[in-house]
């Protein structure tokens, strides 16, 4: 069990050593905010000799003591992803080291690069400086969308991350996920029952294909500079499945962080996105399933709220942000009740 942030310091420090066989040193370390999911740290780091020797600015990605979704990927497939995404053009961080052994720092973990740029949300969308980064992101995001659906699946990395049944469709799989989390809450409510089978009644048919689905692409899992978009992050919740899923999410209305007019993250319109993204992929968009994929994450998002919220209020990951989560699910409820109610 860590100790102290020197005892984390020494720790790391130790192994990085061990992995590059040279003296190592941590020259800053800083626990980063925002993220609820996974304990993250910025690190400056100077290696002496050999092949790695020079500096680096790092990123350190480590395990929480829960996690909001059951499928989400361990470190080990996180960092076998990130590679085959670099491998294939996908503006993704460097993964530098991988630990998957607990007792190193309590938690296996991953080491990547650090890229300059900024990552919430709220501020890419806001502030007058990434007003050049905004007018850019929907066709960026598109062209780096096509490259992650376009990756083969049968890729080390790929191949083995979570899928639907067999017999199962990815908008079934899903939905079961849902029900899942509502059961294990012991939620009893009235309007995530009537969108569960709003749903289930609407669901749109199984792609041709199952195609490599990010799972969390919006605008606050982009390094984002003031030129534009820089990386792809967050990868913990890629799967295979349908390809509308990743096109929906980022028009969900959260992430628009109250720029509720550009329907596209509040840095842009949907339609213009999606023309981007059938330039960049070749793929037609089906309007229908991008709906039912937009209130299925707002469905998900308002269950997986609450969720986090009992990460808290359970004792095994005592957070502030994770309890002021729980508050946010009303908001998303209120969205898919309007979204069906708009939807023929």
């Amino acid at each position: 069990m860590l100790t102290s942030i020197d005892d984390l310091r020494q720790r790391l420090a130790r192994f990085i050593s061990q992995q590059t066989g040279s003296a190592v040193r941590i020259t800053m370390l800083q626990r980063l905010s925002g993220g609820a999911s996974r304990d993250t740290w910025a690190l400056d780091l100077e290696i002496d000799t050999g092949r790695d020797a020079g500096t680096y600015a790092l990123i350190l990605r480590r395990d929480a003591g829960s996690s909001m979704n059951p499928e989400a990927l361990s470190r080990a497939q996180e960092f076998r992803l990130l590679r085959a995404a670099d491998a294939q053009g996908v503006a993704v961080p460097r993964a530098r080291w991988l630990c998957t052994d607990a007792a190193v720092l309590g938690a296996p973990f991953l080491l990547m690069d650090r890229i300059a740029g900024e990552t919430l949300g709220a501020r890419i969308v806001r502030r007058p400086e990434f007003a050049a980064a905004r007018a850019r992101l929907p066709q960026q995001m598109a062209e780096q969308l096509a490259r992650i659906h376009a990756m083969p699946t049968d890729l080390d990395g790929v191949a083995d991350l979570p899928r639907p049944a067999s017999g199962e469709s990815p908008a079934q799989h899903a939905l079961a996920g849902v029900v899942r989390a509502v059961a294990a809450l012991d939620l009893h409510n009235p309007a995530v029952a009537w969108a569960l089978r709003w749903l289930e009644h609407h669901a749109p048919p199984p792609p041709a294909t199952l195609t490599l689905v990010h799972g969390d692409f919006r605008i606050g899992n982009m390094i984002v500079a003031e030129d534009g978009l820089r990386a792809v992050i967050d990868w913990e919740f890629a799967h295979l499945g349908d390809p509308h899923e990743d096109l929906a999410w980022p028009c969900v209305r959260d992430w628009r962080f109250g720029a509720d007019q550009l329907e596209f993250g509040g840095v842009g319109r949907r339609d213009d996105f999606l023309a981007a993204y059938t330039r960049a992929s070749g793929r037609e968009v089906d309007r229908a399933a991008v709906r039912w994929w937009e209130i299925m994450g707002n469905l998900r998002w308002s269950v997986t709220c609450l969720v986090q919220a009992e990460r808290h209020l359970s004792g095994r990951d005592w957070s502030i942000e994770l309890a002021s989560l729980g508050r946010r699910a009303a908001e998303m409820e209120l969205e898919y009740l309007r979204l069906i109610a708009a939807t023929p």
